[in-house]
């Protein structure tokens, strides 16, 4: 059983009907899948769902954009802080709506491309249609990972030289003279973005050992940041290099799309039309033709 379902009959949780029944991916991501959590870690899971049908197609309902009554939006369900007295863990939940999920890692957003990738052990619900997308995570993989990992790598390189600590952070700061957990997420980024320009895949817990190193305070911050800008120079390179397709197949990610949707909803002909080759053709010449007659009256 996932843990929003778990932790929603506990009370713990109040997500909506549709996420808990409708749930089909859920998994363990940040320190657990890098393979570098403690006891004390907290948990975060990402998952996903696939809302009712009117969400998804709100012109079944009849709904004209812009008009009137408009369908209630989803696209996330969230909720932070949550405490497990008995288990003694704090849990942070996002369960995304399947379309905002798909464009996220079409975007090679760094948070749910993990979620694609993390291990077998941390994956804590997965119905058909999710093993179906874990099937073909690659195929999110694009050449504009780089540009996502490096600028939020750099972001907590940025907090990590100006952020006022305050809490648990400053507790750290004080005993390691810097935050050693910006270090870490700015390295484990760079080194992810690595993996997936050369390999075009992703083992998240590959530098696990470098990473509890940099946690127990064993670089000193010159030497994280003399890292990072030494790794940034031989990512350019490696961009240069690498095979992996500039941009996303948006087309191949629609059909994996359409194929999850028509798994959970049956036939889609009633709410979406798909062209054809065929009628693509006889439109692109319409155009062609038209554009010519106006240009010769």
């Amino acid at each position: 059983m996932s843990y929003t379902k778990k932790l929603s009959k506990r009370g713990l949780i109040s997500p909506p009907n549709f996420v808990k029944k409708q749930l089909q991916y859920e998994t363990f991501t940040g320190s657990i899948s890098y393979g570098i959590s403690t006891d004390t870690s907290d948990l975060d899971i990402i998952g996903w769902c696939i809302p009712d049908k009117d969400i998804i197609f709100p012109h079944l309902a009849g709904e004209i954009q812009g008009f009137g009554r408009q369908i209630q939006k989803f696209n996330q369900w969230q909720e932070h802080h949550i405490n497990d007295v008995d288990a003694k863990k704090e849990y942070d939940i996002t369960i995304y709506n399947i379309i905002k999920y798909f464009q996220l890692c079409m975007d090679n957003n760094p948070n749910m491309i993990e979620s694609l990738f993390t291990p077998l052990r941390c994956v804590t619900y997965c119905s058909p249609i999710g093993d179906l997308v874990r099937e073909n995570r690659k195929l999110f993989l694009h050449k504009g990972s780089w540009f996502k990992h490096k600028g939020y790598a750099f972001s907590q390189i940025h907090k990590m030289k100006n952020k006022n600590p305050i809490g648990k952070r400053a507790e750290i700061v004080k005993k390691f003279n810097y935050d050693v957990k910006f270090a870490v997420h700015a390295l484990r980024l760079l080194n992810q973005a690595e993996q997936i320009m050369i390999e075009g895949d992703l083992d998240l817990e590959r530098n696990r050992e470098q990473l509890k190193a940099v946690r127990r305070g064993e670089w000193t911050m010159e030497e994280v940041i003399e890292y990072v800008n030494k790794k940034e120079r031989d990512l350019e390179t490696v961009y240069s290099n690498s095979t992996l397709r500039h941009s996303p197949d948006e087309q191949k990610i629609k059909t994996l799309l359409l194929n999850c949707l028509e798994m959970h909803f049956g036939s889609l002909d009633k709410c979406i039309v798909i062209q054809s080759d065929v009628q693509q053709l006889i439109a692109d010449l319409e155009s062609i033709i038209h554009k010519y007659k106006g240009g010769n009256k």
